[in-house]
C-alpha cells in the first residue's frame, strides 16, 4: 500500500489531550463519546470544521451561548436533555426534549443551550464549522471552559 505515513497512524485508546486534525481520521464516534469524561475535548480540528466530545454532568448544562459566525451540529449518544434555541437571548422560543440518538443543528447567530435533565451524564459530540476552540482544547469541567473562554 502506497499511502502517506499519516494514514498509517494508529488511533489512540484515549482521546484526552489529543487533537489529531487536520490529518485524515477514523473513529468509532459512539464509543469515544460514551468514554469521554471531560466537559469538552477537541479530538479533530481542521481548517473548516472541528469535532469535540462533551460530557455534561447531571443537572448541568452547556450554558446559554451564541456563535455569530459558525454553524453547529450536536448528536446525543447517551442521556436526556432539553435543547433551547431562539433568535434573542431572552426569547428561546424553540424547546425540545432530546435523548439517545437525537441530533440537532444550531445555525450561526442563534442563541442556544442544552440542559441535562437525566439521572446520568449527558454524552454528546459536536461539530463546529468553522472551528470554535483552539486545537487541542480540553476542559475537564464547565468552570474550566468558562475561564478559558475569556482568554480567546
Amino acid at each position: 500500500m502506497n499511502c502517506p505515513k499519516y494514514f498509517m497512524n494508529k488511533v489512540p485508546n484515549t482521546y484526552q489531550e489529543i487533537d489529531l486534525g487536520p490529518k485524515p481520521f477514523i473513529i468509532n464516534i459512539e464509543q469515544a463519546t460514551k468514554q469521554n469524561k471531560a466537559f469538552r475535548t477537541t479530538i479533530w480540528t481542521g481548517c473548516f470544521m472541528q469535532l469535540t466530545l462533551m460530557c455534561i454532568p447531571r443537572c448541568g448544562e452547556i450554558g446559554l451561548e451564541i456563535h455569530p459566525h459558525l454553524d453547529q451540529f450536536i448528536r446525543i449518544e447517551k442521556g436526556l436533555g432539553i435543547v433551547k434555541m431562539g433568535a434573542r437571548k431572552n426569547d428561546l422560543c424553540f424547546q425540545r426534549k432530546v435523548g439517545d440518538g437525537y441530533a440537532f443543528i444550531i445555525p450561526a447567530g442563534i442563541w442556544h443551550n442544552l440542559i441535562n435533565t437525566g439521572e446520568s451524564p449527558l454524552k454528546l459530540y459536536s461539530i463546529y464549522a468553522p472551528p470554535q476552540h483552539p486545537k487541542g482544547t480540553v476542559h475537564l469541567t464547565k468552570a474550566d471552559a468558562e475561564a478559558d473562554e475569556h482568554s480567546y
